[in-house]
């Protein structure tokens, strides 16, 4: 029996690499499940484990309502996303019209811009519409992404044009084309999309704090609340930054399949 030094040496520096970058996870939650006296402890286990900064936290924040309006942003806006980004994607790479590539790159170009140069016209737009302090202020300058319009438009450059001449002679039409031929091909990028445009949105914290102003209704802005003069809760702060995590981790859990796809057909041609 032979062993592949250099397969177990990549191997060997993987591990090392996924123990480092999931060590902070770990110890926020490690630290969430202290007991107050404990927080600053150095213990790598938390022992005796405590659900009191959990209860802490509750009793400080609505914790349920920040999650339900955190999450109601970030669905709103990467499905709002997603959705332009296919259907401009596949206008972009399906149809030949003139000034094709000028309005693509312009396009694109969008994304290069930073934030901070259309932060202040869209807020002044956001007063006119009255959407200050709301969440569907949050949510409106956020419908469409360039970078997800570029991502998908390169699969969809390299999608089989037989399929859809096939369906063309079939007699389906453009959009009948997309939702049924394009579309279903797609679902393992799609989905790890739609991961990318999620986490996102998730954690999007400039924005709501300059639109929501003092309000706490999201809860990237929920965990200034244990932030004070006297100094910092970390105990509670942890707490909900452990809840923060959650959604993200399972929707991975449940895309996982799709995003492998996705990666091991990024491979072949």
């Amino acid at each position: 029996m032979t062993i592949d030094f250099g397969r177990l040496r990549g191997h060997l520096i993987l591990g090392i690499t996924a123990l480092v970058c999931a060590f902070p996870i770990y110890w926020l939650f490690a630290t969430s499940l202290r007991r107050p006296d404990d927080v600053y402890s150095l213990s790598p286990v938390p022992w005796p484990l405590s659900l009191a900064n959990y209860t802490d936290a509750a009793n400080k924040v609505d914790l349920f309502g920040l999650l339900g309006n955190t999450f109601a942003v970030a669905l709103a806006s990467s499905t709002a996303q997603l959705l332009i980004a296919v259907l401009a994607s596949y206008a972009f790479a399906m149809y030949t019209f003139r000034f094709q590539k000028l309005l693509y790159l312009a396009f694109v170009g969008t994304w290069l811009v930073p934030f901070q140069v259309t932060m202040l016209p869209n807020y002044v737009l956001l007063y006119q519409l009255g959407l200050i302090n709301t969440l569907a202020g949050v949510v409106v300058p956020t419908l469409c992404s360039a970078l997800a319009v570029l991502l998908l438009r390169q699969h969809m450059a390299g999608f089989p044009k037989e399929l859809i001449s096939a369906a063309q002679m079939d007699g389906r039409s453009s959009w009948s084309i997309l939702w049924t031929v394009v579309v279903p091909n797609l679902r393992p990028a799609l989905a790890a999309l739609s991961i990318l445009l999620f986490v996102n949105s998730w954690n999007e914290y400039f924005w709501p704090a300059v639109v929501l102003q003092r309000s706490n209704a999201v809860l990237q802005l929920g965990l200034r609340s244990f932030m004070g003069t006297e100094g910092t809760d970390w105990g509670p702060m942890m707490a909900v930054a452990g809840m923060a995590c959650l959604p993200v981790f399972l929707l991975y859990i449940v895309l996982q399949r799709h995003i492998v796809d996705a990666f091991v057909r990024s491979g072949l041609k």
